[in-house]
């Protein structure tokens, strides 16, 4: 059995949590900086007798779990997953995994002098068996003349910001911002559809403190455009379409993924697929299962060198898109 310990306790965590107990893993212990907030998610998670940590130091020491799952802050993702590399534990964090390469780079010589851990990005839909359903079509199609995927949703924490708060997702000094939040998942579906493009820039619409509330990339391709629209400061209800010749791959949402239809040369709509009614992120623990649960395997290792090539070149298009934009984040300063 699987013993894990999270980091956060917002809803995500919740989710995950509840998608690892389907799979047979025990939730043994929990972070957060104050102890009432850590006893609070216990209880809600019915573990109540789990270990409870305000101090990381002594969390990471702990011998309760051999698996952590970090959902706090975007920013504080690299420390975070760092330290846990450094104290024998796999690691889970939520996307962005990074800031920048450069902490890329310090998680992946870690990696390199630990062999025998295991470091994933937790980007759900890139382990739907939807995502690869639409990767199957796209190889299909004898022509490709680009697409558009659209991702805008409504922030729950825009309202405060209007209000003139900072709440972390609209902050550089957290790396917040549209890019950074939602634009993960589109980004992650170019690298994984497309492959990295020639160029790429970003246009973002800048709030009042520089963070990009929504914003427009445009990807290059040697024959076509990928153009990816993101937005946490309102509500798209638009499709997503990757073009062929005279076949169109429409999809309801590109990070959700709830359903997949093929217009064909004739113009007939060809349902595909449509996601199970399970947890969204059931997908995602399946397949870091699969790895954990057999981590001497050649085969784990393979699979977490594949998803982990993706998850560098994401942190690298992520950043070079951000550069384009002149978006600046304190933690491409630090010193690592």
């Amino acid at each position: 059995m699987i013993k894990f310990a999270v980091i956060g306790t917002h809803w995500i965590t919740k989710q995950f949590v509840a998608a690892a107990r389907d799979q047979g893993w025990q939730l043994t212990a929990v972070y957060s900086r104050h102890l009432a907030t850590a006893q609070q998610f216990a209880a809600d998670c019915n573990a109540a007798t789990i270990a409870k940590f305000t101090e990381l130091a002594a969390f990471f020491a702990s011998p309760a779990y051999s698996v952590v799952y970090i959902a706090s802050p975007n920013s504080l993702h690299f420390e975070q997953a760092k330290h846990a590399l450094l104290a024998g534990k796999h690691v889970i964090v939520e996307k962005p995994a990074c800031s920048n390469p450069t902490e890329m780079k310090t998680i992946i010589s870690l990696l390199r002098k630990n062999p025998k851990l295991y470091y994933f990005e937790a980007a759900r839909h890139f382990h739907d068996p939807l995502f690869a359903k639409a990767a199957e079509q796209i190889k299909k199609f004898p022509v490709i003349q680009g697409a558009n995927l659209t991702y805008h949703k409504y922030s729950s924490r825009y309202d405060a910001f209007l209000a003139g708060q900072n709440p972390n997702v609209f902050t550089p000094e957290f790396s917040g911002g549209a890019l950074q939040d939602l634009g993960v998942y589109v980004v992650y579906n170019a690298i994984g559809w497309f492959g990295y493009p020639q160029k790429a820039v970003y246009y973002p619409q800048k709030l009042r403190n520089g963070i990009d509330g929504s914003g427009t990339a445009i990807l290059q391709y040697p024959n076509y455009q990928v153009v990816l629209n993101i937005g946490k400061t309102s509500n798209s209800y638009l499709p997503s379409e990757i073009y062929g010749l005279k076949e169109t791959l429409v999809m309801d949402n590109p990070a959700e993924l709830n359903q997949l239809t093929l217009f064909d040369e004739k113009q007939q709509a060809q349902p595909l697929a449509k996601a199970l009614p399970e947890n969204p992120m059931a997908a995602e623990i399946r397949d870091f299962d699969q790895v954990l649960e057999h981590p001497a395997d050649l085969d784990s290792k393979e699979k977490m060198e594949d998803w982990l090539a993706v998850t560098i070149q994401v942190n690298r298009l992520l950043y070079q898109l951000r550069q384009s934009a002149q978006i600046v984040f304190p933690a491409d300063e630090k010193q690592i």
